[in-house]
């Protein structure tokens, strides 16, 4: 066998589960958890034989509307989609199977017989959405992020849905790849102990701006997009940002030279070092300009156990059961590492069961607003600033 440690890596991901101890790196052993399948893989049982009424708003460049699989879901009715654009509107209720549609958000909403929406419009859009959908006595699942460079926006988010009590949840994808959901069950489980360092990198290429709608995507803030990155720590933990130093980078992208973007942003790339709650510290980064690279992907480092990808080294002798919660049959697991089904059962379970979603208001927020924090600290020179801190009232 090599001693690669790429090549090593891929040979003990092969190997399959927790049971191997037998590989010794940092003083720790070496355990290789199949995070893609997990261990003691369950089936899916149905709660309830409910449907939940769901709206679907959003189909453009990503197609996201249809992406999640609420349309596959035993426990799910599609009632009306909607899309500013006929021709999408009218692919979204082909990809949804659902022959009602409205002409957009703010009508489908006022629909009674809808109990929850999924808003994948754009993310200038997400808080306003989600705020008209709440306000209309509905449930509803975003995708990301929570809000795009607004605190002012994510206090009343918050404050909305504090006063109507009903669901709400930031489909981030990074919290369901098979690598960060095993770093959280490993978590809970004391496999890493306190963390005292963590990265989350999402690096996304591309010499020209993706098309959206009023080109909201041209020139934007790397880190108001933070949430794939910022979820290695978050979504990990649980545990929060409280100050950060950004430092900005221009890979002389035409869109990121200054004046030319309505954000008036000088940066296609932003590194981040933040500071935890934990008093550790966690770097993490959103970068347009290098070269070929698409990905998401993060590494935790704890007193007790580190991991990377898909192989724990640590002091614990047993693992908890890392598989990610079965999907109902039919329900593909979709794109983003297999998250999007997971996501989608993950908020309709939430209604059903009456209880909070993973990704909640507060963990929506906390992988947020750092990001935007950030970003500011970026224009000053990578000036530290504090970041602002949501919990729950009496907490």
């Amino acid at each position: 066998m090599s001693d690669n440690p790429i090549y090593r890596r891929d040979f003990l991901a092969r190997l399959g589960t927790v049971s191997l101890g037998a590989f010794v790196a940092g003083g720790f052993p070496s355990r290789a958890v199949n995070a893609q399948e997990g261990q003691q893989r369950r089936v899916w049982k149905p709660v309830s034989d409910r449907k939940v009424r769901v709206g679907i708003v959003g189909y453009g460049v990503c197609r996201f509307g249809a992406a999640f699989g609420f349309q596959d879901h035993p426990n799910v009715e599609i009632v009306a989609v909607s899309d500013l654009i006929p021709d999408r509107r009218r692919g979204l209720m082909k990809a949804c199977r659902c022959d009602k549609s409205y002409e957009s958000l703010e009508v489908l909403v006022k629909d009674d017989k809808i109990e929850a929406v999924f808003v994948a419009t754009d993310a200038p859009s997400h808080a306003r959405h989600c705020m008209d959908v709440l306000k209309h006595g509905k449930h509803v699942m975003t995708a990301v992020p929570a809000v795009y460079g607004s605190i002012e926006d994510a206090e009343h988010l918050l404050e909305t849905v504090r006063e109507t009590g009903l669901k709400y949840m930031m489909a981030e994808t990074s919290c369901f790849r098979a690598d960060c959901y095993a770093m959280r069950r490993i978590y809970q489980a004391g496999g890493f102990g306190r963390l005292i360092y963590s990265e989350g990198e999402y690096y996304h290429y591309g010499t020209k701006p993706i098309d959206s709608f009023k080109g909201w995507r041209i020139g934007s803030p790397p880190l108001w997009y933070p949430t794939h990155s910022t979820a290695y720590y978050v979504g990990v933990t649980g545990k929060r940002f409280t100050s950060v130093s950004c430092v900005g980078f221009n890979a002389g992208f035409s869109a990121y030279q200054p004046g030319a973007n309505k954000y008036d942003n000088p940066f296609s790339d932003e590194v981040a070092l933040f500071q935890t709650s934990e008093g550790g510290s966690s770097r993490m980064l959103m970068c347009k300009g290098i070269r070929g690279l698409v990905v998401e992907r993060g590494r935790v480092f704890g007193q007790r156990g580190w991991m990377d990808g898909t192989q724990y080294h640590g002091a614990a002798k047993e693992l908890p059961n890392i598989a990610r919660p079965p999907l109902p049959p039919g329900m593909p697991a979709g794109g983003h590492g297999g998250s999007h089904g997971h996501l989608a059962n993950e908020f309709i379970m939430s209604i059903l069961e009456e209880r909070e979603p993973m990704v909640n208001i507060y963990e929506a927020l906390a992988m947020t607003v750092p990001g935007i924090i950030a970003h500011q600290s970026a224009l000053k020179d990578a000036e530290t600033i504090k970041i602002p801190q949501y919990a729950p009232r009496g907490s």
